[in-house]
């Protein structure tokens, strides 16, 4: 079985993923794909994780689990499909420690082992980092930076030392990370991959994203270019999306406007420049695949 761990980062999904696979759920069953409701596991991962930390699982814990989790025969099941966006730490905590998710890696480590005879990969969307502290800011009960970042110097952090940190501590987990600004372009792969299907299949709510960030009557030509051109493949449809933003893009669809103190905006806005630099070094890491547009 592979066991596909979709973590977050926080402020990028807010559980679109998983509201779309559900969606398809039905489909996806009657390929051997499994994606239960949150209520199933996420309390119970949660809890596993922080109770058991770094020792070792008991050997009838997964079939335990599983039977909790699934709503399908383990034995029919090929693929489940897990969104947890707090697995790694709650909101508040993200930078406990001075640290962006501390945690991250023993928590991966100790999931390895309780589904030691599976496959387990990580899939999760990442973010500017300036962008995503601000973001994270407003979502807690912090009033300033200072709170949040726990004693972490804002300017060194990274998202490819999170990932390394992983890739030390799961050498063999499958990693796939993407950029939260590319994802209305990489919807349809997002969710294809996630659920394991082949790059063209259809899906329903596979352009969803893309609806998000041009006007209605660009959307309402491009699937009427799509319901006349049926055998667009994946790439070309891509391309078409590229277009259509140069003419029908919602003037700034992909800024989010949070409200944070003039100090704190300022600090923010500077940590967004060395964020390509950061992806190509995340790029670099074995085992590590960047989805791009």
């Amino acid at each position: 079985m592979r066991v596909i761990l979709h973590c977050g980062v926080h402020c990028t999904d807010e559980d679109r993923l998983l509201k779309c696979l559900l969606r398809n759920a039905d489909m996806l069953r009657a390929e051997g794909t499994a994606v239960p409701g949150p209520g199933r596991y996420r309390t119970l991962l949660s809890e596993i994780v922080n109770a058991l930390d770094s020792g070792t699982p008991d050997p009838a814990a997964r079939d335990v689990v599983l039977d909790a989790i699934l709503d399908m025969p383990a034995d029919s099941t090929h693929r489940v499909v897990l969104s947890h966006s707090d697995l790694f730490s709650v909101r508040r905590i993200a930078l406990a420690g001075g640290q962006l998710y501390r945690k991250a890696e023993s928590r991966l480590a100790m999931l390895q082992r309780l589904f030691a005879e599976d496959e387990v990969e990580l899939v999760l969307g990442l973010r500017d980092m300036g962008s995503f502290l601000g973001a994270l800011l407003v979502a807690t009960p912090e009033e300033h930076l200072d709170q949040l970042l726990h004693g972490a110097d804002a300017a060194t952090l990274r998202w490819s030392d999170l990932i390394a940190r992983i890739r030390d501590a799961v050498p063999d987990m499958p990693i796939t990370v993407w950029c939260n600004e590319d994802t209305p372009l990489l919807w349809g792969q997002i969710v294809r991959e996630a659920a394991g299907l082949e790059p063209d299949r259809k899906i329903v709510g596979a352009v969803d994203g893309f609806g998000a960030i041009v006007t209605h009557e660009g959307m309402r030509r491009f699937r009427a270019f799509l319901k006349d051109n049926p055998g667009v493949t994946e790439i070309q449809k891509r391309r078409l999306m590229a277009a259509f933003l140069e003419k029908y893009a919602i003037a700034d669809a992909l800024e989010e406007d949070l409200d944070l103190p003039g100090p704190d905006a300022a600090r923010l806005e500077a940590l967004s420049a060395g964020y390509d630099a950061d992806l190509a070094r995340i790029a670099a890491i074995p085992g590590v695949r960047v989805l791009v547009p």
